[in-house]
């Protein structure tokens, strides 16, 4: 059976706290939640996974591509047209060395912002369901789960207090 998306509205963040929990008691797992709110709260504040990025590994990335990219540029220049000038050396040090910094910069900063894009999973083609109460102030709570478990999970938002439920057509 294919999957749908139920998401619960609750007016009061312990109340979303509380479906959480009880959701899991019910045997949905972590990964099926996704709270929605219009304002920042912490990680965790109503039971949900801390989410594990990887945005720090990004810059070193982008700066060890940079690198190795700049030096292949200007080492590779230099070899090709080999210019001998007045008996110095055929790979000039100080003029790689800041072809090279830049290079590094610059492949730091596009990977931490390919970085960036990838953590926040943007762009995000398909979109779920969304009610605009949860501007107001409402918290959501979206679950994904097979259509046979539907119910279950319909009647645990009840229980939890949910003030609206909304499905997927």
């Amino acid at each position: 059976m294919a999957n749908k998306e139920l998401l619960a509205l609750y007016n009061n963040d312990q109340l979303a706290a509380d479906a959480t929990d009880h959701l899991s008691s019910v045997g949905f797992t972590q990964a099926d939640l996704q709270i929605l709110t219009g304002c920042p709260y912490p990680d965790g504040a109503f039971g949900e996974r801390e989410g594990k990025h990887r945005l720090y590994s990004f810059p070193f990335i982008g700066a060890a591509c940079g690198l190795a990219t700049a030096i292949l540029l200007t080492a590779g220049t230099q070899v090709s047209y080999p210019l001998v000038t007045g008996g110095k050396p055929l790979l000039a040090i100080p003029a790689m060395a800041i072809i090279s910094y830049e290079g590094t910069m610059l492949g730091a900063i596009l990977f931490t912002i390919l970085g960036t894009l990838f953590e926040m999973r943007l762009p995000r083609f398909g979109l779920g369901l969304y009610d605009t109460r949860i501007t107001e102030g409402y918290i959501g709570i979206s679950l994904t789960c097979p259509e046979e478990r539907l119910p279950a999970a319909e009647l645990a938002f009840r229980q939890s207090g949910a003030v609206d439920i909304k499905r997927q057509q």
